[in-house]
């Protein structure tokens, strides 16, 4: 892997530290409006390379990851004179991770890039790995590249300022992780609190450092997703399409929330398809509900969500929708055909799972 991995509490002198030894003659700092608000002066007292770099504000949210949005970057970076030798240091969730690595990675052919993630879905998904992109024509992700940063920041230090909102939807992402990983490591965040009054950011850092590694590892053997990585689109099929679907019916929902209500659906595939244990599908399914409620969707919905997943990037054709699926906790099984109808069969059984039906 190319990407340092740097877990520290203190931010702004990993920072320092990181572009000295990059040697790097100017720096620009992309962030959001929320972030530039409530995150970043926080970082400017605590480092000099922030406190004098060049600074580049996008709209905050994800539905303003968008074309207009990165030429907004692109426009920046050349009004700031930025050279091969620039380093971008990308401070925020996953849309700043997302976009700025993605500006960086194509403005003169490439620029270094620094993440340095706040929100925990930032920083266990969008901030490692070099997947860069923005969404577009209604769907997510459709256009990016593979570009790995210099390195990531991992730090708790910003999480209990966040909203329990996004403190669930980073830690769904962690859930899929130890899907992929194993039954400790699952058991772990499963007895683990993510909900005010009883989260505690501190204690989450060796949950957060083992969820980044599981990412880490996978990547490390399949950078651009040939093989073992579509293991880390586990419940992101549906997901995404339940995304879309909130989307185009302007009830927006967060990524992670979605990914729970996919996580959980794709494993009663895997019970149905790969004979996952049918006991640890009612448990996930049980932490979901507990903590995520469930995404309000009926019978009639179905063929809007499966015309959706049709739309996803894994597929094959527009004929299959491919999933990734599990034979047990740890053992990912890529590129599984579902049906339709077993689709149909699955989302039926979701909402009995989390009280719809």
């Amino acid at each position: 892997m190319k990407q340092k991995l740097i877990f520290t509490n203190l931010v702004g002198q990993a920072i320092d530290t990181l572009v000295a030894e990059l040697g790097t003659p100017q720096v620009v700092v992309v962030t959001d409006t929320n972030t530039a608000q409530f995150v970043l002066p926080i970082i400017v007292n605590d480092s000099k390379v922030v406190a004098s770099a060049k600074l580049i504000t996008i709209k905050s949210g994800d539905s303003n990851k968008t074309l207009d949005e990165l030429k907004n970057v692109w426009m920046r970076l050349a009004e700031s004179e930025a050279s091969r030798n620039t380093v971008v240091i990308n401070i925020g969730g996953g849309v700043v991770s997302d976009l700025g690595g993605f500006a960086a990675a194509t403005f003169k052919r490439g620029l270094r890039y620094i993440n340095v993630p706040t929100t925990v879905l930032g920083a266990v998904d969008a901030a490692t790995g070099g997947k860069t992109g923005i969404n577009f024509n209604g769907l997510k992700n459709q256009i990016g590249a593979f570009a790995e940063p210099e390195a990531a920041i991992i730090s708790t230090i910003f999480f209990n300022t966040l909203p329990q909102q996004q403190i669930l939807s980073g830690y769904a992402e962690m859930l899929k992780h130890g899907l992929l990983e194993n039954p400790d490591v699952l058991g772990k965040l499963l007895a683990f609190s993510p909900v005010y009054p009883v989260f505690n950011s501190e204690a989450m850092m060796p949950l957060l450092q083992d969820s980044v590694m599981v990412k880490a590892n996978i990547v490390d053997q399949d950078l651009t997703e040939s093989g073992l990585r579509k293991a880390l689109n586990l419940g992101h099929t549906i997901g995404h399409a339940l995304e879309a679907f909130a989307f185009k019916h302007q009830n927006p929902i967060p990524h992670g929330y979605a990914v729970a209500w996919g996580l959980v659906t794709e494993l009663i595939l895997s019970h149905t398809l790969q004979n996952f244990p049918s006991d640890e599908v009612h448990r996930f399914a049980q932490y979901v509900k507990t903590n995520y409620g469930a995404f309000p969707i009926t019978c009639d919905d179905y063929p809007e969500l499966i015309a959706a997943m049709r739309q996803d990037k894994k597929n094959a054709n527009a004929d299959s929708i491919n999933f990734t699926l599990l034979k047990a906790i740890g053992e990912p099984v890529l590129n599984v055909v579902a049906t339709p109808e077993q689709i149909t069969a699955a989302l039926d059984l979701y909402r009995d799972l989390l009280g719809l039906a």
